[in-house]
Order: structure tokens, then sequence, then C-alpha cells
């Protein structure tokens, strides 16, 4: 995360590291599935002991890291790092028709609401409901029922941007609120001139200048389409 900052700070972050970054981290999440990855954050709340509650503890500790982190410089962690992200980020570049849904109304309360499932389904039952979505079996390469619901959620994700993201992943609702008052991120510039093509293009519809970034996957979109040299900037105030 603090390579991605350097990066994004320097003005190092190009569409082709962007990509090489996604690949990475994909590869990864099939050779190495770490216990940091959204499917276990429900496993915290069930009981463990020995071995496995040392495991957990780690992650704690680890997401802990990444909160801070991301509360520093944004979202990096869900932008590159996680693979199930990266496989939503790559779907959504094929070319097909996009869905824009009124996420601004109806995001914060589903995802509200599926956090608050997943509490209750861990605390209260001892189930962990995001095992039923395949992650672990997807990135297992083990053919199954849920590694079929996985893939479905990749196929949606060519049409809406990464809906286990910004609907299901309970990491994606506290990062969303650790992310907003994030000290660096993409900002306007005075040499803005206000042509609203990155508002366009943001598939978050989180590039307008009051808008507060909590949803900014830094997915460089709002870049990539902006006329005007060094009109948006990453960085503090």
């Amino acid at each position: 995360m603090l390579i991605g900052a350097f990066l994004w700070k320097t003005g190092r972050f190009t569409k082709p590291v962007k990509y090489i970054l996604l690949l990475v981290t994909i590869l990864l999440g099939f050779a190495i599935f770490s216990p940091i990855l959204p499917h276990n954050f429900q496993q915290l709340l069930l009981r463990a002991d020995g071995f496995v509650g040392f495991a957990l503890m780690g992650a704690a500790v680890g997401m802990t890291l990444f909160f801070l982190l991301t509360f520093l410089f944004g979202r990096h962690f869900c932008g590159y790092l996680c693979p199930i992200g990266g496989v939503q980020e790559l779907a959504y570049t094929v070319p097909a028709p996009k869905v824009t849904l009124p996420w601004k109304a109806v995001l914060p309360v589903m995802r509200g609401l599926v956090f608050i499932l997943i509490l209750i389904a861990g605390l209260g039952f001892s189930i962990s409901i995001l095992s039923f979505f395949g992650i672990q079996e997807f990135f297992r390469l083990i053919f199954s029922l849920g590694f079929l619901v996985f893939l479905a959620v990749i196929i949606i994700s060519i049409f809406i941007y990464r809906p286990f993201c910004r609907l299901i992943c309970p990491l994606g609702a506290i990062f969303q609120i650790v992310a907003t008052p994030a000290r660096w991120k993409i900002r306007r510039t005075e040499a803005c001139i206000e042509c609203k093509k990155c508002e366009k293009a943001c598939p978050t519809s989180e590039a307008g200048r009051d808008d507060r970034k909590g949803e900014c996957y830094l997915c460089r979109r709002c870049i990539d389409v902006c006329p005007v040299k060094d009109a948006l900037r990453y960085g503090g105030r």
C-alpha cells in the first residue's frame, strides 16, 4: 500500500502499472490465498482456538494495519491488493453495456443491512455467509456450486462495477468508512475546467468536486479521460 501511494504521488502509477499489479494480485490469489481476504473476516466472529485462533489473531492485526493505511492513503488494498477486487476490476474492462445503479442512495442501506446480517450470522449462529460465495473454491480451482456462484459474480462484474466489493464484502463496508476522511486521495486542482468528463467516467460516482471519495478504488479512469494535465492529482490538501 505504501508502494502504491508512492507510485501515485510521484506520477508513476500509469495504466500499464495498474494492469500489471492487478494481474500479479490475481495470480497471488490463486497461489497464496491470504487469511486477510474478506472471506475470513467472518471467521473472526466464530469460535476458534489453538493454532486457528492464533492465525485469525494475526489476520485481525493485519486488517487493523490495512485500516490505518487506508485512512492515510485511500483504498489501495481494495483497488490493487485484494484478488477478489482484482478479478472484478478486470472483468469490468470487458467491452459491454455498463449498468449504472443509484448507488448513492441505495448502497449505504444495502451494505449496512448485509454487514449486520453477516455479524448476526457469525456471532449468533456461527454461520459464515461469505463461504456461500465460493471465494476459496474459485481461487483453489475446486469446481463446486460455490465456484459457480463466484463465477456468476465475475460475470455480473462485466456490467456492474465491483458488485461484491460494494454490496457484500464486510471489509469493503469498513474500508469505505475509513477511506472517507483519508489524508491522501484524488483531488481537483485549480487547473480543472469543470468539463465533468471525470464524473461521467467514474464507475462509483465519486469524481465530483464535493464527493468524499470513500468509494474511490483508485481505478484512474477519471485521470485517463481528463483533458487537462494535472487537473486531477493524488495527494493531501
